[in-house]
């Protein structure tokens, strides 16, 4: 078997990936389809690491629209991301991949504390580490926290999990004329306002060189043939 291309991934899953059909919620099954994929790209020796958002149990920005504070809407979505982190590891355990979670908000009943370099343990080791709790901060999405904790477990790529096959020009479910990029710079990306990931993120990723490689997930192979080098996706980078 060939090297895989990347050594040390980060996952970047929004929380619509554990969702059910209707959209919100954690459906079980679901969280096994998920756990499947990831099981592939473990078989390729890759390490992974996962952030996972809350979108199919929180969504902030309706909470803000009707008056509610910015930083306890963002908490709440916090501790949405551990709900589902814990979702996901229940998955993969079952499926006989050692996971941990690690919280940046602590909960020591559940997960374990954030601590970087105890992470990067946790992956040489061979276990998926299922960071939650954003940055642990309001004000930053859990697109920047994937960015942050990217850099800081010297992961080579982010990988943004999507339900399209890359980046667009337009919404492609709206505009059937809309155009795919195979390839970008961070300044295109930010200049064009693309939607596929917030300007934090995107800036992050270009201040410290990450790539960001945006895929469909859940297209048959589509994760485990961009981790073998093959033409999936867009990839944004310097």
């Amino acid at each position: 078997m060939e090297d895989p291309a990347y050594r040390r991934i980060l996952l970047k899953l929004g929380g619509e990936s554990l969702a059910g059909p209707q959209g919100f919620g954690i459906d079980p099954k679901r969280a096994e389809e998920v756990a499947v994929i990831v099981g592939r790209v473990r078989e390729l020796g890759v390490q992974v690491a996962i952030v996972i958002g809350a979108g199919n149990l929180w969504r902030g920005r309706e909470g803000i629209e009707r008056g509610m504070e910015r930083a306890t809407a963002d908490y709440m979505g916090m501790l949405g991301t551990v709900m589902n982190s814990l979702a996901l590891m229940d998955a993969l355990e079952r499926a006989g991949i050692f996971t941990r979670v690690m919280s940046a908000l602590e909960m020591h009943a559940v997960a374990e504390p954030y601590i970087r370099r105890r992470a990067m343990r946790h992956l040489e080791k061979g276990r998926v580490v299922i960071l939650g709790g954003g940055t642990g901060n309001p004000y930053f999405s859990t697109d920047t926290a994937a960015a942050l904790r990217a850099m800081e477990i010297d992961a080579d790529v982010v990988i943004k999990a999507t339900k399209v096959d890359g980046v667009y020009d337009s919404d492609p479910e709206k505009d059937p004329n809309a155009q795919r990029f195979d390839r970008l710079t961070y300044i295109e990306a930010l200049s064009r306002r693309l939607q596929f990931m917030d300007s934090t993120a995107i800036s992050l990723c270009m201040d410290n060189e990450l790539p960001i490689l945006v895929l469909n997930m859940w297209q048959k192979d589509a994760l485990v043939m961009a981790l073998q080098g093959e033409g999936v996706g867009t990839v944004i980078s310097g």
